[in-house]
């Protein structure tokens, strides 16, 4: 028997929690305030007086933490791993299982996935919801012909708990389970590899090796995956500490870098690599264990579902989806580095303001977003409506004399005429493309037929649809576009020859400039002195 007490508090809601207090109430302090106290093994038959479905773990930091970060040695995270697992084994023991739980779930027509809301998971993109964990749901909700639904949840042990209770089908939580997670649940395929990563500042703190993060604390989210190693590594190197801030995403731990109110986090680096380009001053200064793989996560008594999706991820569609999903939202993020971003960061502050307003109402005219023109035009010409090209484009757009004479553009140095012509052309091509194509899809595609010509962009979905790759989706286009130039291929098209890679870098490129505009315009507005200043832990 586990030597420990429940705590009930009862609230408005009906609803109660159960609170592990430790014994030397090191972790949980003494003051709490108690209503009922019953032994641990007594949990079930609670349950069933109250009758309530399932019993809540809730962790309690110790005064002063700021909100809510507490410093969790690996010990008493096995403490509240054992107790989680108790509740839940106590209060399963009487309900029978499922006999097919995938039949209950196609029956209801509904997948609920648990995840959380962050750039690497789910967030509302501006034609609606998106994020990797998302559209990789989505694929597997279709293929079983349900709707999806999100239960967003950012704390591990409550995603668990919520799981346990019936109130999600899936977790897909973004970074790797711990293995006290991984016990209480049924993984499936590894499907995305991320690794532990230690990030600061340049000019911060000179992590050349493990042991010099003895002289630092690691601050960071409440990741069991990353606990149990950062334990394994103090095995090693006695100095190693760290904090972990439960009421901070590992976004916002990012941002705190940035602005020097931390001087070090670690990270999935998945998530580094989704925010790298809005803070380009940030730098991976170690990477901690071996990479991982990003895996679902299944009730263990949903033997049918966690079989229909080893058999879902097993397929070859399957494997094309996520090639296709990591080269939407990870490849464009590759060809950049530190000075390519900070340069970018200073133009929109000294040069933009200069056309933005040429900007805005070229994309209303056309109906277009004037931060996506803004941002193809940085991609052109940097800003600069002096700029030109060996091969005879030029202006702050680029147009050729061809495009431009088709455009009624007489002067291409002319800013205000040289940006509504270059917009226009943009939108003719946007309709070319066609309704048949998603957003935001179709999008890319007239920017891919910006650089390359519009012909090539149809020889690359022909070929797309030749090699049985989705010819509407963007990521079926870029995959083929490098075979452009390859002989075998290119010469049973009707464009012939295109550098394909370039067009590919083209749009990665605007995709980022694009992503990152908004948060830089947003930073402006706010007062110079409060931007610069440090936010201060509470």
């Amino acid at each position: 028997m586990l030597n420990g007490r429940c705590q009930i508090r009862w609230r408005s809601d009906a609803n109660h929690e159960i609170v592990w207090l430790n014994r030397d109430s090191e972790l949980f302090p003494a003051a709490c305030r108690r209503e009922a106290e019953i032994p641990l093994v007594g949990a079930a038959g609670l349950a069933s007086e109250l009758e309530i479905d399932f019993l809540i773990l809730t962790v309690n930091p110790p005064r002063g933490s700021p909100r809510g970060g507490f410093n969790m040695r690996a010990g008493k995270l096995r403490k509240i791993w054992c107790c989680l697992a108790m509740l839940i084994a106590i209060s399963g023991c009487d309900s029978s299982l499922t006999q097919n739980d995938l039949e209950a779930l196609l029956s209801r027509g509904e997948m609920v996935l648990i995840t959380r809301n962050n750039s690497a998971c789910y967030y509302e993109g501006p034609h609606g919801p998106v994020g990797f964990e998302y559209d990789l749901a989505k694929a597997f909700a279709d293929h079983l012909g349900v709707n999806l639904r999100l239960s967003i949840i950012e704390d591990e042990i409550d995603m668990i708990t919520a799981l346990k209770a019936g109130q999600g089908d899936i977790i897909a939580p973004g970074v790797p389970f711990g293995s006290q997670s991984a016990r209480l649940l049924s993984l499936g395929p590894g499907y995305l590899e991320v690794a532990q990563q230690v990030v600061g500042r340049r000019g911060g703190p000179d992590i050349q090796s493990k042991k010099a993060l003895e002289a630092h604390t690691l601050w960071m989210t409440g990741s069991s995956a990353r606990i149990e190693y950062l334990e394994e590594l103090r095995r090693i190197y006695p100095g190693v500490k760290w904090q972990i801030l439960t009421a901070y995403s590992a976004e916002d731990l990012l941002q705190m870098v940035w602005n020097r109110a931390l001087p070090l986090t670690v990270v999935d680096s998945n998530i580094m690599s989704m925010n790298h380009h809005y803070y380009p001053e940030l730098t991976v200064k170690l990477t901690l264990g071996h990479p991982q793989k990003l895996t679902w996560a299944t009730d263990q008594r949903n033997r049918q579902l966690k079989q229909a999706i080893a058999t879902w991820f097993d397929r070859k569609e399957t494997r094309e989806t996520i090639k296709g999903l990591i080269e939407h939202y990870y490849s464009h993020l590759e060809s950049f580095d530190y000075v390519d971003l900070a340069r970018y960061r200073r133009r929109i502050k000294v040069r933009l303001p200069k056309y933005r307003a040429y900007f805005e109402a070229a994309a209303k005219k056309y109906k277009l977003d004037w931060k996506l023109v803004a941002a193809q035009a940085y991609q052109e010409s940097h800003w600069n409506p002096r700029a030109k090209s060996y091969t005879g484009v030029r202006g702050i757009m680029m147009l050729t004399r061809e495009t431009a004479a088709s455009m009624n553009l007489e002067n291409r140095m002319d800013v205000e005429a040289s940006i509504f012509a270059g917009t226009r052309y943009l939108a003719r091509l946007h309709r070319q493309v066609g309704e048949s194509v998603p957003e935001p899809d179709r999008t890319l595609m007239a920017l891919a037929a910006y650089n390359i010509g519009f012909g090539h962009l149809q020889d690359a979905r022909q070929l797309a649809r030749r090699q049985g790759k989705p010819e509407n989706s963007w990521h079926g286009v870029r995959s083929v576009f490098p075979l452009l130039q390859q002989k075998k291929y290119y010469r049973t098209l009707e464009h012939r020859y295109a550098r394909g890679n370039e067009a590919v870098m083209y749009v990665d490129r605007i995709r980022t400039y694009y992503n990152m505009l908004q948060p830089n315009l947003d930073a402006l507005v706010s007062d110079s002195a409060a931007a610069d200043e440090p936010p201060v832990l509470p």
